[in-house]
């Protein structure tokens, strides 16, 4: 067996994955995406000539580059995947360090494959199944000791790329070494939270998840509520995603669901299961009979009209009808509470008797409540599992035993005692020790002397124990609680990250970027700042679901009304001083977006000596959509990076020549089209990061290696540069050619006279004004011309229609 420090550097160099179909496709691709050559191989199918013998994999390939959420970083990771079949190609495993099987979830189906791989199968390559709910031993059982010992479940959550979950399940012969390999791989290479699950039936999310969503349904019989009303209550208002129970069924394809359900009524009998009784429905039968299966079939729950219009599924009829966006009360109420943990209690504690909302709740969540306590241990070693994985693997906000302290676990329980339901044997532990300890009962608490700053309450030992979170993993929340915080305001936060690196942390509603935040980051790091003198580096980022919306358009649109000109002016040179004070930090400023970083977001990280993003990252300078241009030294920054761009082509370009334009023509179109990429991969093909800027693609680590990015800059002499004063604009040449480009799209109606007013205040100040080329001109030149271009377009009545419509819809509007 190999020892820990021998696991820890064994490398994952190719990877074989069997199967094409949507599971396996995807899983070769996201592995492509992480740099990793891929064998992806499939049956031959029963009609394939010569030439077609590949063909299901080659299909499988060619639909992956043009898939919905697009399964690839970069179609260019698509030259990693090596497509091929099982008659033909197993001897290309030979060469692999890992094989996953992904096959058809059929016993016999598999068993005959993996028989046929061991004749290729180097002795010592870790073999897995992706299997969602067959049992994991009996995949191999009988078969040879050796790939007994190297085999064990890696439970994949569709799409791959962007689901968090990896579940890991080991049989009692696993090699935990090569399950060390593994999750160290997936985690830093694949950016997958790893939860160790058992080999029990649907293992862990699929197990809560479908509990929980069989017994949505149950209630919605029961308590005669339409679909709609179930996906509004069991959405965004209990901190789950807001697609609810129906809608995201359609998304995950109802025969799925089906699948999982029946795989574990199968079986929830043998294993004594005390809800073996919750199953799908009889109209969920007739649904799969009729080949409503969901998006992919065009109906399912949901289907549209034939226009833009939804309709919904009547259960009791099997009829479509036009959706009505549901109304509950006790939800409007709960729309003031920003926190999912305050929601939760608020919800659940209603009046039964007069809150349809809060008569659904008890029920649906009490229950789950009680199941989720009753699976310790038989699905996981402990609670803390069990809410990683329904975190990650069905994007709750909080996981099961979160939602329990949220509601109160005394209160909860004293209510549901008083009812006569029952309580499981689990918290009657957990409410007896904290009575014996006099404490508050929670199935978690606080505690600053354990790295992760957070203990559990673990039934089996009937103790707290710590949450112990694998090394270079560490969340602002508990450093927070470990080292206090150095300075703070309502947008943001200073908080000392140790090795000598700060962090500023945006925690304002969606970190939209207003007054205080602008403030907090200028004073932090202006040269004479406290916070300069005692860090040698800084991290500006956040915990939030996204790094930035962009500016407070909200302040903004106020502003314009009241017809504030010089307040607005006073806004916009603050924002200017904000991004140049990162940008000429003594101290090097390392930006680690994630998420959206939209408008201001994006201008932040264009100014840092660094940026760490994360792999999924959704960045643009995107203010032509709300009748704007960049205001706070974007449109400055793009204009440096293409007069870069040609000097490097052609040193003596001063302003002029077709380097200096095409260079400044990309920049234009991605403002002027206000282009958001897809990712960190095409983020650096827009230009908004450097070659330099290392991408992080586990989330959870994105704040450590930031902070080490930074120290690191520091260590090496860190010299912050100095304001630019001989920038060769490219003046009014380059001016005029942009300019007649947008007439062009006038004159073809493709943009509205509105977009033609924005698209040359663009041009104008990318080419830095009407000057001859080549004009020296700095950076505070550029940034004037921003700024007065930022506050002409701000009189325009339509730039105020657009901020408002954006305001109250999320979406841009074209005028």
């Amino acid at each position: 067996m190999l020892s820990s420090s021998v696991a820890s550097t064994r490398q994952i160099r190719r990877v074989g994955v069997l199967g094409a179909g949507t599971m396996g496709s995807r899983i070769a691709a996201h592995i492509a995406n992480a740099g990793v050559p891929v064998v992806l191989l499939d049956m031959v199918p029963a009609d394939a000539g010569k030439a077609g013998r590949s063909k299901l994999a080659l299909a499988a390939l060619d639909a992956l580059k043009k898939a919905k959420p697009a399964a690839f970083y970069d179609n260019g990771n698509a030259r990693l995947i090596t497509p091929g079949n099982f008659d033909d190609d197993l001897a290309l495993l030979a060469e692999c360090d890992w094989i996953i099987e992904a096959v058809a979830e059929n016993l016999a189906i598999k068993r005959e494959l993996l028989l046929r791989v061991q004749e290729h199968r180097r002795a010592g390559t870790i073999l897995t199944t992706n299997t969602s709910g067959l049992p994991v031993a009996k995949i191999v059982e009988g078969m040879p000791e050796e790939l007994r010992r190297h085999w064990f479940g890696t439970h994949f959550f569709n799409p791959p790329r962007y689901m968090r979950l990896l579940e890991v399940i080991a049989t009692p012969e696993t090699d935990a070494a090569d399950v060390a390999v593994i999750a160290r791989f997936c985690d830093r290479r694949l950016g997958k939270t790893i939860v160790r699950a058992h080999d029990t039936p649907n293992f862990i999310a699929n197990r809560i998840g479908t509990f929980s969503m069989s017994n949505a349904i149950r209630l919605m019989q029961a308590q005669g509520l339409a679909i709609e009303e179930v996906d509004t209550l069991t959405g965004a208002a209990l901190g789950w995603p807001k697609t609810g129970t129906f809608r995201l069924g359609d998304m995950v394809g109802i025969d799925v669901l089906a699948h999982v359900a029946k795989n574990f009524a199968a079986q929830a009998v043998a294993i004594g299961d005390e809800r073996g009784d919750v199953e799908l429905p009889e109209f969920i039968g007739s649904m799969l009979e009729r080949g409503w299966l969901g998006d992919k079939s065009g109906q399912g729950f949901y289907k549209k009209d034939g226009g833009e219009e939804r309709l919904a599924l009547d259960w009791r009829t099997l009829n479509y009808r036009p959706s009505v966006r549901a109304k509950f009360p006790a939800l409007e109420m709960a729309k003031n509470v920003e926190r999912a943990s305050e929601r939760i209690a608020q919800l659940l504690h209603g009046d039964a008797a007069k809150d349809k909302a809060a008569a659904f709740y008890w029920p649906l969540l009490t229950e789950l409540f009680t199941y989720s306590a009753n699976r310790v241990p038989e699905i996981a070693d402990n609670v803390f599992e069990i809410d990683q994985a329904m975190k990650t693997g069905f994007n709750w906000e909080l996981g099961p035993f979160e939602m329990f302290d949220a509601a109160g676990v005394r209160v909860t329980t004293e209510k549901m005692r008083a009812a006569g339901l029952p309580i499981a044997e689990n918290v009657e532990k957990l409410l007896a020790y904290a009575e014996q300890n006099s404490v508050e009962p929670a199935w978690y608490k606080d505690d600053p002397s354990v790295p992760s700053g957070r203990l559990f309450f673990d039934p089996v030992t009937q103790v707290y124990e710590p949450v112990v979170l694998p090394e270079g993993i560490a969340s602002l929340a508990a450093i927070k609680k470990a080292n206090g915080v150095v300075k703070k305001n309502p947008g943001a936060s200073v908080v000392d990250l140790g090795d000598g690196v700060a962090a500023i942390e945006l925690h304002s509603k969606m970190n939209a970027l207003g007054g205080d935040i602008v403030s907090m980051i200028t004073q932090t790091l202006k040269p004479a700042s406290e916070a300069v003198a005692n860090f040698e580096g800084f991290v500006i980022t956040g915990e939030s679901a996204n790094f930035s919306v962009g500016a407070n358009l909200m302040q903004l649109l106020l502003a314009i009304q009241d017809e504030e000109w010089d307040e607005i002016e006073g806004m916009v040179r603050a924002f200017q001083n904000m991004t140049q004070a990162i940008k000429f930090c003594s101290r090097p400023v390392v930006v680690a977006p994630y998420g959206m970083c939209l408008g201001g977001g994006t201008e932040i990280a264009l100014h840092a000596a660094a940026r760490q993003p994360h792999a999924e990252l959704y960045m643009g300078l995107v203010e032509t959509g709300v009748g704007l241009i960049p205001g706070g030294g974007g449109c400055k920054e793009m204009t440096i990076r293409s007069v870069d761009v040609a000097a490097s082509i052609r040193p003596d370009a001063r302003g002029e020549g077709v380097e200096i334009f095409e260079a400044l023509k990309k920049n234009f179109e991605m403002i002027a089209m206000a282009k958001v990429s897809t990712s960190a991969a095409e983020a650096r093909s827009l230009g908004f990061l450097t070659r330099s800027d290392t991408v992080t693609m586990n989330r959870d680590r994105l704040l450590m290696e930031a902070r080490d990015r930074a120290r690191a800059i520091a260590d090496a002499g860190y010299s912050a540069p100095l304001p630019r004063t001989e920038i060769p604009a490219p003046g009014e040449n380059a001016l005029a050619t942009l300019k007649l480009a947008v007439w062009t799209m006038r004159e073809g109606e493709f943009i509205s006279d509105h977009d033609v007013k924005i698209a040359n205040w663009a041009a104008y100040a990318l080419c830095g004004g009407r000057v001859t080329p080549g004009t020296l001109v700095s950076e505070e030149y550029l940034l004037d011309l921003e700024r007065e271009a930022f506050l002409s377009l701000c009189g325009e009545k339509k730039t105020q229609e657009r901020i408002a419509f954006t305001l109250k819809t999320g979406k841009p509007l074209r005028n």
